[in-house]
C-alpha cells in the first residue's frame, strides 16, 4: 500500500472511532438478564430464581435449570431476543433457575458434594414442594449438565426428565487443547497457591488461550459496527457476560478435576460422590443430550458416549449447528431450539 492508500485508511479508521465513541456516549447502561424473575429461596452461596409467566404454562411440571458455575447463568438471558430462557418461557415452560454466585474464602472447602447433594437437591425438593410435584424436570448446560446427569443417577425417583446442553461426560480424548491442558494439570497447586481458591482470571486466561486469535479478531470485527448502536450494544452484553466471571471452591474444583477430567471416572462408573455410587445406568427418566457440532470447548466425542451408558429407554440426541455459546444466544437457537426443548418437555410431562 502507498503513503495515500495509507493515509486514506488511517482518516477511515479515525472517522469510525469517531463515529464510535459517539455512540458510546449515547449508551448509559448495559443491561442482561432483564427476563422477570422473582428469588424464591437461598441457602448461603445459591440463589434460585423463579422466571415469571403471564399466562398458565403448558405443563404443570416446573423446569429447573443449572448452568456451569465457573461462568454466570446471564448469558442464558443476554438479551430479549437472544434469551433461550425467555424462548423457553414463550414455549409454555415454568422454568426456576439457579444462581450459584460468587464463592469467598470461607466457600474454599464446598466440595462437589455441597453443590450437588446439597445445593442442587436442596432445590429440587423446594421446586417439588412449593409446586406440589413430585418429579420436576432437569435441565443442564455445560458442567451444569454433568452435574444434572450426577444428580440424576442419584436421585432418579425425584425427575421426570433430564435435558442437557453441550455437557462434557467422557474426557479421554485430545482433540481439543482444553482436554489436553487439563490432563497434565497440577491442581493441588493451583488451589494451595491461592488460599483454597481457583481465581476466575486463571480460568479466563485458560479459555483465551484456547483460541488466541480470537480477541484479535474480534475487536477488529467490532470496528465495522462502531457507528451502530444495536450491533454494539449486542458485543458490549456479551464482554459483561464474559468478564463477569466467579471463582471457585477449591475443594470443589479439586474433585472435579481429579476425578473427571483426569480420571474421567463418570463414564467408566467409578465415580463416587457422598458415599454414592453413580452409575449413570440409574438415571431412567427420559433423556435429550444436545450438542453442538463445531463445539471448540466440548467436542461431540465428550458429549455423545453418554447415551451408550445412561440408562434411559427414551432417549434423543439432538445435533444443533453451531458452536458451544451459539446454542445460548444464536438466532439460530431461538427459531428451531428453544421450541424443539420446549415441545419435547411438554411432550413427557
Amino acid at each position: 500500500m502507498n503513503v495515500a492508500g495509507i493515509f486514506e485508511e488511517m482518516t477511515k479508521t479515525t472517522e469510525k472511532l469517531e463515529k464510535g465513541y459517539e455512540v458510546l456516549q449515547k449508551i448509559e447502561n448495559v443491561e442482561i438478564a432483564t427476563t422477570p424473575k422473582e428469588l424464591v429461596w437461598q441457602d448461603d452461596l445459591v440463589k434460585l430464581y423463579h422466571y415469571k409467566r403471564e399466562t398458565p404454562a403448558k405443563s404443570k411440571i416446573p423446569v429447573l435449570v443449572s448452568f456451569a458455575i465457573m461462568n454466570r447463568q446471564d448469558v442464558l438471558d443476554l438479551q430479549p431476543d437472544r434469551s433461550l430462557m425467555k424462548k423457553l418461557l414463550d414455549e409454555g415452560l415454568d422454568i426456576y433457575i439457579m444462581d450459584c454466585c460468587y464463592p469467598q474464602k470461607r466457600h474454599r472447602f464446598l466440595t462437589m458434594e455441597d453443590y450437588i447433594l446439597g445445593f442442587m437437591n436442596d432445590a429440587v425438593d423446594f421446586v417439588r414442594k412449593s409446586t406440589g410435584n413430585k418429579k420436576i424436570h432437569k435441565m443442564g448446560i455445560c458442567q451444569g449438565g454433568t452435574f444434572s446427569a450426577i444428580y440424576a443417577s442419584i436421585f432418579p425417583e425425584k425427575l421426570q426428565s433430564l435435558t442437557t446442553y453441550v455437557a462434557p461426560f467422557d474426557f479421554s480424548g485430545n482433540e481439543c487443547m482444553l482436554y489436553r491442558w487439563t490432563k497434565d494439570l497440577d491442581i493441588d497447586a493451583m488451589i494451595d497457591a491461592n488460599n483454597g481458591l481457583v481465581k476466575a482470571d486463571m480460568i479466563d486466561n485458560g479459555f483465551a488461550m484456547l483460541k488466541p486469535s480470537g480477541n484479535i479478531s474480534k475487536y477488529l470485527g467490532i470496528m465495522d459496527s462502531l457507528d451502530n448502536e444495536e450491533k454494539l450494544l449486542n458485543f458490549l452484553r456479551m464482554e459483561k457476560w464474559k468478564a463477569d466471571c466467579p471463582d471457585q471452591a477449591g475443594e470443589m474444583f479439586r474433585k472435579y478435576i481429579k476425578d473427571l477430567w483426569q480420571g474421567n471416572k463418570l463414564i467408566k462408573g467409578e465415580f463416587e460422590l457422598g458415599g454414592h455410587q453413580v452409575n449413570l445406568k440409574n438415571a431412567t427418566m427420559p433423556f435429550l443430550n444436545i450438542y453442538a457440532t463445531d463445539d471448540n470447548i466440548i467436542p461431540n466425542s465428550s458429549t455423545i458416549p453418554v447415551n451408550d451408558v445412561i440408562g434411559s429407554k427414551d432417549k434423543e440426541m439432538y445435533p444443533f449447528p453451531g458452536g458451544h455459546i451459539g446454542v445460548f444466544v444464536g438466532a439460530r437457537s431461538q427459531k428451531e431450539l428453544g421450541p424443539k426443548v420446549a415441545q419435547w418437555v411438554v411432550e413427557h410431562s
